[in-house]
């Protein structure tokens, strides 16, 4: 008896430690989004408020625990989410992660400079992202943005819409200061709209990626942000010089070009997001002074704003899936 309880204890052990090795392999090899699939359900296919725990770092629901994937700035639309995460060393780099509803990895593209801001198309289809490849605040001089395109349709990678052909009012525009920064993509999947910084100015611009053009529409416009009918922008204006404070929420009607400031009279340096078709989302520095915390405000420039999720960033409002499709994993580096 004893000889077959000896036999049957080394026999566990080298279950278990075959189950220990494959968790270790799998971390090595997959990473940290392979070990959120095994060890959490949590997937997109819930719907309601996204959003980044500033305590964990990791991806929540509502107000559940945070158990989706490590990010640094997040958001979801469609079937797709984009989470991008800082990687360590130097010179600094970022990560680029796409994933579907059930937050399996699909494709990574890692860039130079520090996680800055990110947006999914409505569709999924289209991602955006923004990296300081100089600097870390807009609100600094001698900064410098790189912000990429991903068409998952056609697999194409622009690694920086700075070659895109700029137009500023009438005239053909070129300058070796121009930078991009918070591309939205409008319903149509091709139209966008972005910052562009030059000449110490600030305009939005509206981007044709067919054409491959883009024209400027209106002065000191940053971090544009598209309701969901596609007629207001949402942005922070600059409106003083105080470099603690430079920035107000404002909303922009595209028809007209007429804006209006929202509620909120804090600075806000954050691409804000909306919830609804009447509600902005965004992130202010902490009150317990650690990370930030997530505050929303009428979008008519009514009411008050409220604190939505104390320690949070990167909100994003997921509707219920509408279906999923099957894309090919892939990895790939831009220089």
């Amino acid at each position: 008896m004893k000889v077959r309880s000896t036999v049957l204890v080394i026999a566990v052990l080298v279950l278990l430690g075959g189950s220990l090795g494959y968790v270790l392999h799998a971390r090595q090899r997959g990473g940290q989004h392979q070990l959120v699939a095994a060890e959490s359900s949590f997937t997109l296919n819930a719907p309601g408020l996204y959003y980044r725990d500033t305590a964990t770092g990791r991806v929540a629901r509502s107000q559940g625990a945070p158990d989706g994937p490590s990010c640094d700035r997040f958001y979801a639309a469609g079937e797709r989410a984009l989470c991008l995460r800082a990687l360590p060393g130097i010179p600094a780099r970022t990560q680029a992660v796409v994933y579907d509803r059930r937050f399996t990895e699909l494709q990574t593209v890692t860039v130079p400079g520090i996680p800055n801001r990110a947006r999914v198309s409505a569709s999924g289809q289209l991602l955006s992202w923004t990296t300081f490849a100089v600097g870390d605040s807009y609100a600094a001089s001698g900064f410098s943005t790189r912000t990429s395109i991903l068409d998952l349709r056609t697999g194409y990678l622009v690694k920086s819409i700075e070659s895109i052909p700029l137009t500023v009012g009438d005239t053909r525009y070129h300058a070796a200061d121009v930078n991009y920064w918070g591309v939205n993509f409008a319903a149509d999947d091709n139209r966008f709209y972005a910052t562009v910084s030059t000449g110490g100015q600030t305009h939005l611009v509206e981007g044709d990626l067919r054409a491959w053009s883009a024209r400027t529409l209106r002065e000191n416009v940053e971090c544009p942000s598209l309701s969901p009918d596609g007629t207001r922008i949402a942005f922070k204006k600059k409106v003083s010089a105080d470099p603690a404070a430079p920035w107000r929420l404002y909303v922009l009607e595209l028809a007209g070009l007429r804006e209006h400031p929202l509620a909120e009279a804090r600075s806000v340096d954050d691409q804000a997001a909306w919830l609804d078709g009447e509600t902005v989302g965004y992130a202010l520095p902490g009150r317990d002074g650690k990370g930030s915390d997530i505050w929303t405000v009428p979008a008519d420039g009514g009411g008050a704003p409220q604190l939505l999720v104390p320690g949070g960033s990167s909100p994003v409002t997921v509707p219920a899936a509408t279906g999923t499709t099957a894309t090919a994993t892939a990895t790939a580096t831009a220089s």
